[in-house]
């Protein structure tokens, strides 16, 4: 490329990176405020993440549809291709996110519309903080892109497993005990399947850092080490 085509080149990069990074804010709060409202009980701002999610898909629409024009009109190199491919992959695993967003929003919805008794959403709320975390970590790994950083994220999303796991130990006891509640309880299980989704999204994400990276897919692989070749 020229050098003004080179640098024309960065600069539509460039920008497609800070949408990735909006697009990423818009998930992470879409899941906060869907936690929200399973912990207060405001139907409203159930319907407010469920009608939000239309933002996220239009993003994953139109980044994917830039990053193919960027292909086609650029031809970049294979450093910059992998680059590329990552983004793309990373915008489908985000409107993923906001999909289980939306998820435990209509759940929430449907709990505290029904005006039953939840169980106790504690251990929800402390993964779906955990899923956060791992987010906006892996966010930020891709901002920087921090191959070592993006190590960590994966090698943590085997904390949320277990506290999803721990979750559904504790709602059949729940549903057990009083039969009546199984509706309820079954939807908070499809909640913290949605969190525990969430946190293998943000793993997915962190695995396109290092592969961006490093040019190594280490997907299936298990966790790699920090500082890893």
């Amino acid at each position: 490329m020229t050098e003004h085509a080179s640098k024309q080149y960065d600069l539509d990069l460039g920008s497609i990176r800070s949408r990735v990074l909006a697009m990423g804010g818009l998930v992470e709060s879409q899941i906060r405020r869907a936690i929200d409202s399973l912990t207060t009980g405001n139907v409203a701002l159930s319907d407010e993440v469920i009608a939000a999610d239309h933002k996220v898909n239009a993003m994953e629409v139109g980044l994917d549809g830039d990053c193919s024009q960027l292909i086609v009109r650029r031809q970049p190199a294979a450093s910059d291709l992998r680059m590329i491919f990552a983004i793309m992959k990373t915008v489908t695993d985000l409107e993923r996110i906001g999909d289980e967003a939306q998820k435990i929003a209509r759940m929430a919805k449907n709990i505290h519309e029904r005006g039953t008794s939840a169980p106790p959403v504690v251990e929800v709320r402390h993964a779906a903080d955990a899923a956060i975390s791992m987010l906006r970590r892996t966010l930020d790994c891709f901002a920087r892109l921090d191959a070592d950083a993006a190590a960590e994220v994966i090698r943590d999303d085997a904390g949320i497993d277990t506290e999803f796991r721990s979750i559904l130990r504790q709602l059949i006891t729940y549903m057990m005990e009083d039969p009546r509640t199984i509706s309820t309880a079954l939807e908070i299980v499809w909640i913290a399947k949605a969190i525990e989704r969430i946190g293998d999204h943000a793993k997915n994400m962190a695995e396109y850092v290092i592969y961006i990276v490093k040019g190594t897919d280490v997907r299936h692989t298990g966790a790699p080490k920090s500082g890893f070749a």
